[in-house]
């Protein structure tokens, strides 16, 4: 085929940013219900609205809410477990009044909740059915003002088939999650924590008598992260805990004691930003299957009745849930390098695997499609101490196109949220829209990244914006130091905490980064500690220290106040309906680089909250990104794609 010869970053590519969200869909949480399937589709081309999608066993596949309804809770903000189903009977939390419904087969939705005296003011999620089917528990988030201390979260029962009001059950707590009804009904069990610990720092693993009353204390506590209760048949409740530093899986026997299941030096558990995590599921035979990530890249194994581990040998990277479906077969939903997520069928004794719900086919051959590669680089501490830190690289491709000899590509520096989360290594269009036009990207596991370990987590302590800041700076010059890219054309990018990162990476005189963009990132972090919602209210005490006690580390880390150290370009893209990090964050920002006439693009997208969910919204949030580095690093976007030029003042 013939090659043709274009400076990076100028290529032409099949993966366009309407490529990227045309029939494009965030699967996630999965059930099984009987012999049939059920999972979530958010769905950018319909207005972001998560649809729930029924397969039953001879493969015909349901839509199962009415046109306009959107199974989302608020709770947290973040969400997660929206609903749940049985015998062909959904319970789900409506995004619009944030209401709980049930909807049976053939008929109409039907609130169960009364409508809050506050607007969406009552929130449900993460709930279980009682094994009568009689009722119901589930968490509920309560708002009576609009600030987070006027918000109360517990745990409610509710009759299942018919309108009333919810009992509480546990109240107390700042956070509760995961209530799950034993077996026999007698006994609940649920996770538990209070500020300023987040899920992933301390909680505590909760049972209740319901006759009785009596609590105990399961597992967990201070330096103690413990998820996913799983109540079993024979009464046993199994939980991942990181008590050894990896989150794995134990068992617990009322009234003899707790023992490991799968002890390994690996990730079993993910941080519980939503609720629903499903990482491992018990077989009827007692054998447990899990995901479980090591070097940045999910893997699924079996953990043997002995005690031993088997990997198996399956083409997947990144594992969102699994659950059984039989003595031996389990449905994932999963992604590889190669394909987008979808849901599968694994058969464990074999391996094969079977198409339940296929990743889209994205009408790209593969030889353009950029594969990462784990690498590690060497890096420091606040005390300028050596430590080594990881990511996930991807090189520039595309079969058609090659660069001028001489020429190294242009680099993006790519920070996760959280920023306790990681970065996920299945198929993303998001990422090959960038490297089939010729720039390379490095997803960056800083410091305080899950996947390595509570240790390899809790370095961010104390260290947010001085130990992501130094990991990323130090991937840019490790990779241009090593010849795969361009030192003079760094540049970084990201979202939520990861936009903070990059406005405190651009805010340091002696950044490598030649320019940035922010997507709803944090600028002052003293405004977001005042000025967010209940979940996230207290990070910051652990991330930097106590507000207003450390106010003036607050304000030297926060880049709304070393503006004067600003140099490069910079572009902003915001939601205006963004709670966690409301606009004024961006617009403080904005306003100063103005104010000091450099260089900046600003983008807000109406309707959009934490996160841009609309398709229109997310093309135009890439293709702005692409102009403005086309026209900061000088080169000529493709005219056939007819991309919109963004506006960059001061340039």
């Amino acid at each position: 085929m013939t090659i043709t010869e274009l400076p990076y970053g100028s290529w032409p590519t099949p993966i366009t940013s309407e490529l990227v969200v045309t029939a494009s869909a965030r699967l996630s949480e999965l059930r099984v219900d009987g012999s049939d399937i059920v999972w979530s589709e958010g769905r950018p081309a319909d207005a972001g609205r998560v649809q729930l999608v029924r397969r039953a066993a001879d493969g015909t596949t349901t839509d199962l809410l009415p046109a306009g309804m959107n199974a989302r809770t608020a709770v947290h903000e973040y969400g997660g477990a929206a609903w749940w189903v049985r015998d062909r009977v959904l319970w789900f939390s409506e995004w619009s009044d944030q209401r709980l419904y049930r909807l049976a087969p053939g008929a109409d939705p039907v609130a169960l909740t009364p409508e809050p005296a506050m607007p969406r003011g009552d929130r449900f999620a993460d709930g279980d059915l009682a094994p009568d089917g009689s009722y119901l528990v589930c968490v509920r988030e309560r708002h009576t003002g609009a600030s987070a201390t006027e918000v109360r979260n517990e745990i409610v029962r509710l009759a299942a088939d018919a309108p009333s009001e919810p009992e509480v059950l546990v109240t107390g707590p700042d956070f509760v999650a995961a209530p799950r009804i034993s077996p026999d009904g007698r006994s609940l069990a649920w996770l538990q924590w209070n500020h300023p610990s987040m899920p992933w720092d301390d909680t505590l693993l909760m049972i209740r008598d319901l006759e009785t009353g009596e609590e105990t204390v399961v597992a967990g506590g201070r330096g103690e992260s413990v998820a996913e209760p799983r109540w079993q048949p024979d009464g046993s409740l199994w939980f991942i805990s990181d008590r050894t530093d990896w989150w794995n899986i134990y068992r617990w026997v009322p009234d003899v004691d707790i023992r490991p299941v799968v002890r390994i030096d690996a990730e079993i558990g993910v941080p519980g930003w939503a609720f629903g995590s499903a990482r491992f599921v018990v077989l009827p035979d007692g054998r447990v299957v899990f995901a479980r990530q090591r070097a940045g890249f999910d893997g699924l194994a079996v953990g043997e009745l002995d005690g031993s581990v088997t990997d198996l040998d399956l083409p997947f990277s990144a594992i969102g849930a699994v659950r059984a479906t039989g003595t031996d077969t389990v449905a994932v939903v999963a992604g590889s390098p190669a394909a987008e997520t979808g849901v599968f069928l694994v058969d464990i004794g074999t391996c094969d695997v079977g198409e339940l719900r296929p990743p889209r086919d994205v009408g790209v051959d593969l030889s353009t499609i950029s594969v990462p590669e784990a690498v590690s680089f060497p890096s420091v501490d606040a005390a300028g101490e050596r430590r080594t830190a990881h990511a996930l690289f991807y090189p520039p491709t595309n079969e058609g196109y090659r660069a001028p000899d001489g020429e190294l590509p242009p680099l993006l520096v790519v920070i996760h949220g959280g920023p306790t989360s990681a970065a996920v290594p299945a198929l993303n269009l998001s990422v090959q829209y960038w490297t089939s036009r010729g720039f390379a990207v490095v997803d960056v596991n800083y410091g305080g990244s899950t996947g390595y370990g509570r240790a390899y987590r809790e370095q961010l302590l104390g260290g947010w914006g001085v130990i992501d800041v130094a990991d990323c700076m130090a991937a840019a010059e490790w990779l241009a130091a090593h010849g795969r890219v361009d030192r003079n054309r760094l540049c970084i990018r990201g979202g939520s905490a990861g936009g903070y990162t990059t406005l405190a990476a651009l805010a340091r005189a002696d950044t490598p980064f030649a320019a940035g963009a922010s997507h709803y990132g944090v600028a002052d972090l003293a405004a977001l500690a005042a000025d967010t919602h209940k979940f996230e209210s207290r990070y910051l005490d652990r991330l930097v220290g106590p507000y207003p006690a450390a106010r003036e580390l607050y304000e030297e880390r926060s880049p709304i106040h070393h503006v004067d150290r600003f140099e490069r370009p910079l572009i902003v893209l915001q939601g205006d309906e963004d709670e966690i990090v409301p606009p004024r964050q961006s617009e403080l920002i904005v306003d100063a680089l103005r104010a000091r006439r450099l260089p900046v693009a600003y983008l807000l997208f109406e309707g959009e909250q934490h996160g841009f969910r609309r398709a229109e919204n997310i093309r135009r949030a890439l293709d702005a990104e692409l102009s403005f580095y086309a026209q900061v690093l000088g080169f000529e976007l493709p005219a056939e794609e007819g991309i919109e030029p963004v506006t960059v003042e001061n340039l």
